[in-house]
This record gives structure tokens, C-alpha cells and sequence, in this order.
């Protein structure tokens, strides 16, 4: 049987020796022997991963902590930005509290000791806050996009808070393949740790892509497009104000085919655009370049058969 061991914070490797902080294949068919003992590790690169995961985590809370407050004590904390910054920002808290501290306690113990409920329940968890990580920038960067597109459109508050939680309901509910996938299993001499077996040769290429696809290709399509408009819309409105002078409305024919609401400041209009783009830079490449390296690996690890093993 194949087994394909999976813990949860991000980093996933095929055979590798790190033990619990890693996702190995093993191949534990009879005659013949594993190419790693899945009960040592390299104690020199788990403290590596104890000392990064310490880091990241201490970052997670007190940066997403701060954001928080600061949304509570602004004036305008009732405004929609607000409200999409304070809801990514507690995906981000649940991302640190339910993937990263139990991975810092996993790669401390090395193995996961506690019963098979609490196995599945951390694997659930870790996945819903990824999803939901995910698609609340996704959700907050389409409602950048219709706020720009169409200025006129009335604030929905109802409509911000269904919205919202129909995210969180499909995180919860796309997550839901975590409690069948892994469970407590023995890994070898009477040893249990919290596995995942999957049917071979497919079901590590099936699971690796869905979370690609999910997490990062279907993301970044749809960001790419978001701030695609937004960027157009932007220049279109710039070289129509450079054409006609200050005074000149917004336009919004590309997107409603209406016109923009005009505004008293120019100057506020010009510094909102600028800010705009280099939101629109930073969002879409930090976005890129924090993910495309993991599920680069870990696509080219499960579907390339000459890939490095360690």
C-alpha cells in the first residue's frame, strides 16, 4: 500500500526525511523496502521548521491583531473596505491558530499524539482556513472591482454580509474531504501518526491538483482579471480627464455603460487611482510569488515520475 503523508502547513515534499512537517510517498508494498524510515528525521532541519514556524506565527497574530483593532477604533470601521479587511484578516488568525500552531506543535513532538478525532478535525481546520484565506482577498478584490466598474451601485450592507458568509459556508464545505482523507494510522513498529491514504496511482495527483486549482490557478485567473479591469478602467478615466481637462466626470462605459458620479476634488480622484494600481501590483504579485514556487513543487513532484525524490 501507498501511503501519502500530508501536515498540514504548507510544506510538502515527496520522500523526504523531515518526518511530520513534510508530505512523503511511501512505498510500503511487501518484498519491498521504503527508500525512507518513516521513523527518524533530520533533527538539524526540524529545528529549521521550528524556528521559521515560531516566526511566521508570532507575524500571523500580531499583525492580523493590530489590523483588527485598528479597523475597531477607526471612525470608518461600518465601511464596506472595512468590513472585507476585518473578515480576511480573521481568516488570517484562523490560518495562524488552527494550521500553523498545531504544525508548530507537530514538528515539536514529531509525531501527532492525540486521538483519531482530533487528527481529522486539525486536517479540516488547517484546509478551511487556506480556502478561506484565499477566497476573502478574492471576495474583497471583486468588490473592488464593481466599486470601480460601477461607482452608482447602491451599498448593499445585507449584501456584504451574505456574501461573506456564503464564503465561509463553501470554505467549510470544500474542506469537508480533509475528514475522510486523513485519520490516525500506524506507521510502522506499533508507531501512529495522522496519515492519508489515497487510491494509486491517481489519488495523489487528483488531491495535488484539486488544491491547485482550488487555492491558486482559479484565484489568480480571477484576480488577474479584477484588477485587469480595474487598471483599465483607471487609464481609461486618466487619459479621458487629460483629454477634457479636470473638470471632466468619470466615465464608466466599459463596465455599466453609465456615467461615473462626479466628484469636487481632482487631485483626490488622481491619489485614489495611484493607489489603486499599486494595490493592483501589489495584491496580484505578492499573490504570485508567495504560491507559484509551493504549488510549482508540489504539481511537478506528483505528476513528473522523474522528479527528485528528496
Amino acid at each position: 500500500m501507498e501511503k501519502l503523508y500530508f501536515a498540514g502547513s504548507g510544506v510538502w515534499t515527496i520522500n523526504s526525511s523531515l518526518g511530520n512537517g513534510s508530505l512523503r510517498l511511501e512505498n510500503q508494498t511487501s518484498g519491498r523496502n521504503t527508500t525512507t524510515d518513516p521513523l527518524k528525521r533530520n533533527e538539524e532541519m526540524a529545528k529549521v521548521e521550528v524556528t521559521v514556524l515560531c516566526l511566521i506565527l508570532f507575524l500571523a497574530l500580531t499583525g492580523n491583531l493590530c489590523v483588527l483593532l485598528a479597523i475597531h477604533t477607526t471612525r470608518q470601521k461600518h465601511s464596506r473596505m472595512y468590513f472585507f479587511m476585518k473578515h480576511l484578516s480573521i481568516a488570517d488568525l484562523v490560518v495562524a491558530i488552527f494550521q500553523v500552531l498545531p504544525q508548530l506543535i507537530w514538528d515539536i513532538t514529531f509525531r501527532f499524539y492525540g486521538p483519531d478525532f482530533l487528527c481529522r478535525l486539525i486536517k479540516y481546520l488547517q484546509v478551511v482556513g487556506m480556502f478561506a484565506s484565499t477566497y476573502m482577498l478574492l471576495l474583497m478584490s471583486l468588490d473592488r472591482c464593481l466599486a470601480i466598474c460601477q461607482p452608482l451601485r447602491s451599498l448593499h450592507r445585507r449584501a456584504d454580509r451574505v456574501s461573506v458568509l456564503l464564503t465561509w459556508l463553501l470554505c467549510l464545505l470544500v474542506s469537508i474531504p480533509q475528514i475522510h482523507i486523513f485519520s490516525l494510522r500506524d506507521v510502522g513498529n506499533g508507531v501512529y501518526d495522522c496519515w492519508a491514504d489515497f487510491i494509486q496511482p491517481w489519488g495523489p495527483k487528483a488531491y495535488v491538483t484539486w488544491i491547485t486549482l482550488m487555492v491558486y490557478i482559479i484565484p489568480v485567473l480571477m484576480l488577474s482579471i479584477c484588477y485587469g479591469l480595474i487598471s483599465f478602467k483607471i487609464w481609461q478615466n486618466v487619459k479621458l480627464k487629460t483629454a477634457h481637462g479636470p473638470n471632466v466626470g468619470l466615465s464608466s462605459s466599459s463596465c455599466s455603460g453609465t456615467t461615473f458620479a462626479r466628484v469636487s476634488s481632482t487631485r483626490l480622484i488622481s491619489k485614489a487611482k495611484i493607489r489603486t494600481v499599486k494595490m493592483t501590483f501589489i495584491i496580484v504579485l505578492a499573490f504570485i510569488v508567495c504560491w507559484t514556487p509551493f504549488f510549482f513543487v508540489q504539481m511537478w513532484s506528483v505528476w513528473d515520475t522523474n522528479a527528485p525524490q528528496e
